[in-house]
């Protein structure tokens, strides 16, 4: 079944009636863009004047009065004569004595030279690598082989003798460890070089046991006295 179609609503029905008005419309613009005219002004009455009134004023002559240059500036002054006067002193000649030397002074001077030994720095040797470690008191008599072991036997047996836990530490409940880091001296002496605590309280504490080291036979490497460094924990805990 094929649906029907209004005539009123087609599109189609008045395009004829459209196309024809269109062209009458461009007839009529085409003949007036042809019939219009353009007029030039008339500039006729306008008119400029002219103002020529400077053209009767009188110019003043003036008269340039000629003025002598000025006179010119004076000669400089005629040079002083020089008197070339003869030097009557007498020149002492001075001898040059020569530097070089002959065998035989070179020879002289050579014996006279004294060869000054270099002194050899002092250099800290740590615990892990001296050749000859610390005689601790007591440790005279032990094999080479084993005074290491025996210096530290000592060291640990020192701490536990002269350890306190300071009553300051115990009421503020501070504990930890105290990393004390120390030199023993070419002439067997103690001296703490460094110290690192969490409380001063342990520090200080950790300072007085180090200060009773006793005095000990120096360290050597390669047979002389040198200076050797050590660094040892010092625990503090609390009962819990």
């Amino acid at each position: 079944m094929e649906p029907k179609k209004n005539p009123n609503v087609d599109p189609r029905r008045n395009s004829l009636l459209y196309f024809q008005l269109g062209l009458a419309a461009i007839a009529a613009l085409s003949y007036l863009a042809i019939e219009l005219k353009t007029y030039e002004k008339d500039l006729s009455g306008l008119t400029q004047k002219v103002d020529n009134s400077f053209l009767d004023e009188d110019v003043p002559v003036t008269m340039q009065l000629n003025t002598p240059p000025p006179p010119p500036p004076p000669p400089p002054p005629a040079p002083e004569v020089l008197k070339i006067v003869e030097d009557k002193k007498e020149i002492k000649e001075v001898e040059i004595q020569s530097t070089e030397t002959n065998q035989k002074e070179e020879v002289v001077k050579a014996e006279k030279v004294v060869v000054a030994k270099e002194e050899e720095p002092d250099v800290d040797v740590p615990f892990a690598i001296i050749e000859d470690v610390p005689l601790f008191p007591g440790c005279e008599n032990v094999a080479k082989e084993k005074r290491k072991d025996c210096f530290q036997e000592k060291i640990q047996a020192h701490i536990r003798k002269n350890f306190s836990y300071p009553e300051a530490a115990i009421d503020a409940g501070h504990q930890g460890k105290v990393f004390v880091s120390f030199v023993i001296e070419k002439d067997g002496s103690v001296s703490i070089a460094n110290m690192r605590a969490p409380y001063p309280t342990l520090e200080k504490e950790a300072q007085r046991i180090m200060s009773k080291l006793p005095k000990m036979v120096p360290g050597k490497q390669r047979g002389k006295p040198v200076r050797m460094t050590m660094s040892i924990p010092i625990t503090f805990k609390l009962d819990q």
